[in-house]
């Protein structure tokens, strides 16, 4: 019965594609959720997976260059980011804010800031999320094109509004990797913006890389 239900949950799952790293960089002009300033970090969701940075204390343009590692599976999903701060116990759920679910699963990512707060919920600090098929895409097109080396754009995605880009978005074959600097206005804020590196990694050396 084991074994029956693993095969249950990998058929759930879709075929695997491959990693999904997610540099989180940084965040801009982030809002105050405390006295003067702000606690935040930020939460990553792709399906029912989450990942979250550190705090950073007392900063409204963080610096968090934190690479985080996702799975990534057909069919490809929204990344959600989440910005929030931790009121001196508030949790963070993608991009500085904490993550909540996206009832839209044509996004394979939510990002969300928070502040932390020591004594409540963590205050949201605003949220974001990415299309991944562009990515995913444009690996499938650098296999197809047999690229190895040089540096190639496969792609550009721009803003609209269906996204929360803040400027165009290139998706760049570069070093042997497939990679996309993702710029996001963080959204039901006053301001703020987060800064972040997609790296797609394919399941297997004959696949997608």
């Amino acid at each position: 019965m084991l074994t029956q239900a693993l095969h249950i949950s990998l058929r759930e799952m879709g075929e695997p594609l491959g990693q999904l790293k997610v540099t989180v960089v940084r965040g801009k002009r982030l809002v105050i959720r405390d006295f003067k300033s702000s606690d935040p970090y930020v939460v990553l969701k792709l399906g029912n997976q989450t990942a979250k940075t550190k705090v950073i204390s007392s900063c409204l343009n963080p610096v968090w260059n934190e690479e985080l590692t996702l799975s990534l599976s057909e069919p490809v999903g929204v990344l959600h980011i989440v910005s929030s701060d931790p009121l001196r116990l508030h949790c963070i759920t993608a991009l500085a804010l904490p993550i909540k679910r996206s009832s839209r699963p044509t996004f394979s990512d939510i990002q969300e800031v928070f502040d932390k707060d020591r004594f409540k919920a963590d205050d949201k600090m605003g949220h974001a999320q990415v299309n991944l098929q562009p990515i995913v895409s444009a690996a499938r097109l650098r296999q197809i094109l047999k690229l190895s080396s040089g540096e190639t754009t496969l792609r550009k995605v721009a803003p609209d509004s269906e996204n929360c880009l803040v400027r165009e978005s290139s998706i760049t074959f570069v070093n042997g990797e497939v990679v996309q600097d993702v710029y996001l206005r963080l959204c039901e804020v006053e301001s703020g913006e987060v800064e972040l590196k997609l790296k797609f990694i394919g399941a297997s050396a004959g696949g997608m890389r």
